[in-house]
């Protein structure tokens, strides 16, 4: 193990700081270690280590202390120190000032260097500007830096400009004077600031920016804020569109602390209206012409600021003609000119009129519409009832619904015209005092039923076709326009027309007689069945009582059968008389196209009604006969479709009589046929 030795001289030789440790590692080098005595090994080398530092620190000190020994004791150092009579004072160049010199550079420096203190305003001078610091220099050892955003005008700032600047902090962590140009105008004219507060006076500040919830204003240098709640009277839509206007506020709280400065507009503007209210109310008279401000618009009118005091003007008094909403006559912030209509002092409400100020268009009505006059209007509006004509700004007339047309059937105005539409019309009635002008447009051309007589006259056939059908008749058109009734009743002589439908179709081409012409009511009862003869009188022969005839069933009632009889003659049979036992219900027995025996019980021939019975003609038979009916139609609940059992029970007579009934219409039916043939 290699260990350092101490000469004990200064002039003795003693092994470097390289030569020691490269020993040390060459003794530990060199130490032989086994598996067997690790922590031994580890112990002796700490303990080496810490031995052969102590030795060396012990040696540098015994060399530190003779040497200022030796220092001490020599000549030199025992001689008293002499005056210095002069420094010679040199730069880095090695040029050498004199005292004289050197004391006027002291004095030229300490001048340029002020006795500043932080809180303090100073002069300034700017000889730097950044794109976003302006540097400026307030005598002192270092420039200091103003963030750019603190000017309120950034393009003005130019090199050399003077300014007063508040000093927050001489040195900051990077050796730099802190400066705020805000500060210092803030604390210029804070006093000014406060005066104006305390005396309750208004300011004028101009809009400079936009933040959270309002804008900032600039008051001689200093900022304010103004809430948007303090802007105007009423809520301001866009607040960008203020920025950049001057304004005069009113200052309602203040900080110095913390630099807080809030100033209202909305207090300026309510304190003015409230002047212009008194000084409107003391002038104001019912029947003057002022102007004001379009302030609200509604569904109902206008609210018109006049100056402190608004006034309604309602969507009646706007104008004479018809206006849907006011919005069709005033903008919003529009300065319009109005007439005081009515005042009360005691609710201060004021109504205004537009309308009042141009004259009254119903004046002379009477002159300038007379009745019978031809005039042409504007269609402004449609109901149901009828169309609405503007004759004139303000004038109005209606054309009712059943002044459009003589003939037509219309269901509603806009069948034939609509809004925007120019049309021509008739003056029908001028009311001036409800200012209504009745108009009718059929009257221009002539009503044509002052002569529908000479073109139809009653009994006339005509041709027509049928237009429509109802349960109680059929219209038939005549020509455009004009219609006529055929009444159910008065479609066939003999049957019992249920629904007209029965007899013809819509749009069917018939021939009807006129039988009668309503000029009151305008209508035009026409007839079908009136086309032939009255059969009855010749029926009244041909069923008369106690005759027999054969039926065939059509339809099946509670109360009954309906029998053809032939001829387009229709009978009925009771319930009651088609069997000797009681009938519930005569469908279980009967059935449509089953041909029965039957006897005339009754003709009415102003009724048009012939009544048959079965039981009748069978009391005239043997009894044998109406067993077998009664037991054929008990065996044959569902009813036969020929009658063939009812047909045999009948008498030879009566099948004879039948049979040639049926030829001689046969034959009239031919002969009817042949004579048309003819007429072709």
């Amino acid at each position: 193990m290699a260990v350092a030795k101490n000469t004990g001289s200064r002039g003795g030789a003693r092994p470097s700081r390289r030569k020691a440790i490269g020993g040390r590692k060459t003794s530990r080098t060199k130490t032989k270690i086994t598996k067997s005595d690790v922590p031994e090994v580890n112990v002796q080398v700490e303990v080496q280590d810490e031995v052969e530092r102590e030795m060396l620190m012990t040696n540098r000190r015994q060399r530190l202390v003779e040497r200022a020994k030796a220092r001490t004791e020599s000549p030199a150092m025992r001689m008293e120190k002499p005056e210095v009579e002069a420094v010679k004072i040199t730069d880095v160049s090695g040029i050498v000032y004199d005292k004289e010199v050197y004391d006027a550079m002291v004095d030229m420096y300490d001048s340029t260097i002020r006795d500043i203190k932080e809180g303090e305003i100073v002069q300034g001078k700017v000889i730097g500007v950044t794109l976003d610091d302006v540097i400026v220099d307030v005598g002192f050892k270092s420039e200091g830096l103003i963030p750019m955003n603190e000017f309120a005008d950034t393009a003005s700032v130019a090199v050399g400009d003077e300014i007063e600047v508040f000093l927050e902090q001489i040195e900051d962590s990077h050796g730099q004077l802190l400066l705020s140009k805000q500060k210092a105008d803030f604390m210029r004219v804070w006093d000014r600031i406060r005066d104006i507060h305390d005396a309750g006076d208004t300011c004028e500040g101009r809009i400079a920016r936009r933040i959270k919830g309002g804008v900032v204003v600039d008051i001689m240098g200093v900022d304010a804020f103004l809430p948007g709640s303090q802007i105007s009277l009423r809520q301001v839509p866009d607040f960008d569109a203020l920025i950049g206007e001057s304004i005069e506020v009113k200052i309602i709280k203040l900080n110095k602390s913390r630099r807080n400065i809030v100033v209202s507009r909305r207090v300026v503007l309510e304190e003015e209206r409230e002047r212009m209210r008194a000084t409107l109310l003391n002038e104001i008279e019912v029947g003057q012409i002022r102007q004001g401000i379009v302030k609200n618009i509604t569904d109902f009118g206008v609210f018109i600021d006049l100056g402190g005091v608004d006034g309604l003007l309602h969507i009646t008094d706007m104008s004479w003609g018809r206006i849907r909403h006011p919005s069709e006559m005033v903008n919003l912030g529009e300065n319009i000119d109005v007439k005081i209509l009515d005042y009360d002092e005691n609710t201060s409400r004021i109504s205004l009129g537009l309308k009042q100020m141009t004259p009254y268009p119903w004046e002379n009505i009477e002159h300038k519409y007379p009745i019978g006059k031809k005039i042409t209007g504007t269609v402004v509006s449609i109901t149901d009832y009828g169309s609405f004509v503007e004759l004139e700004k303000g004038i109005e007339g209606l054309i009712h619904i059943s002044e459009m047309s003589w003939t037509q059937h219309i269901k509603h105005p806009s069948k034939i015209m609509s809004v925007g539409d120019h049309v021509d019309a008739i003056v029908l009635s001028v009311d001036k005092d409800n200012e209504k002008i009745s108009l009718g447009i059929k009257q221009m051309e002539p009503d044509p039923w002052t002569t529908i007589e000479d073109k139809y006259p009653v009994s006339k056939v005509v041709g027509g076709r049928v237009r429509n059908l109802t349960a109680f008749g059929a219209f038939v058109e005549l020509e455009e326009g004009i219609d006529g009734l055929v009444h159910i009743s008065d479609m066939s002589w003999t049957r019992r027309i249920q629904h007209p439908s029965e007899v013809m179709k819509k749009g069917d081409k018939v021939d009807v007689k006129v039988l009668k012409i309503d000029h009151e009511n305008r209508r035009i009862s026409l007839g079908y069945k009136q086309l032939t003869d009255d059969p009855w009188p010749e029926l009244a022969k041909k069923y008369s009582i106690s005759s027999e005839c054969l039926g065939t069933i059509t339809k099946v009632l509670d109360r009954g059968v309906v029998v053809d009889l032939g001829d387009g003659v229709e009978g009925f049979v009771p319930t009651n008389q088609l069997t000797t036992k009681e009938v519930a219900d005569p469908s279980g027995m009967f059935s449509e196209g089953e041909s029965i025996p039957l006897q005339v019980i009754e003709f009415d021939r102003g009724q048009h009604k012939v009544v048959l019975s079965v039981v009748a003609y069978y009391k005239q038979r043997e009894r044998a006969e109406l067993d077998k009916f009664m037991a054929d139609h008990e065996k044959r609940p569902e009813a036969s479709s020929g009658g063939g059992a009812m047909a045999s029970a009948m008498p030879e007579s009566l099948k004879q009589a039948v049979a040639d009934a049926k030829a001689e219409q046969k034959s009239e039916a031919s002969g009817e046929s042949d004579e048309e043939t003819k007429s072709e």
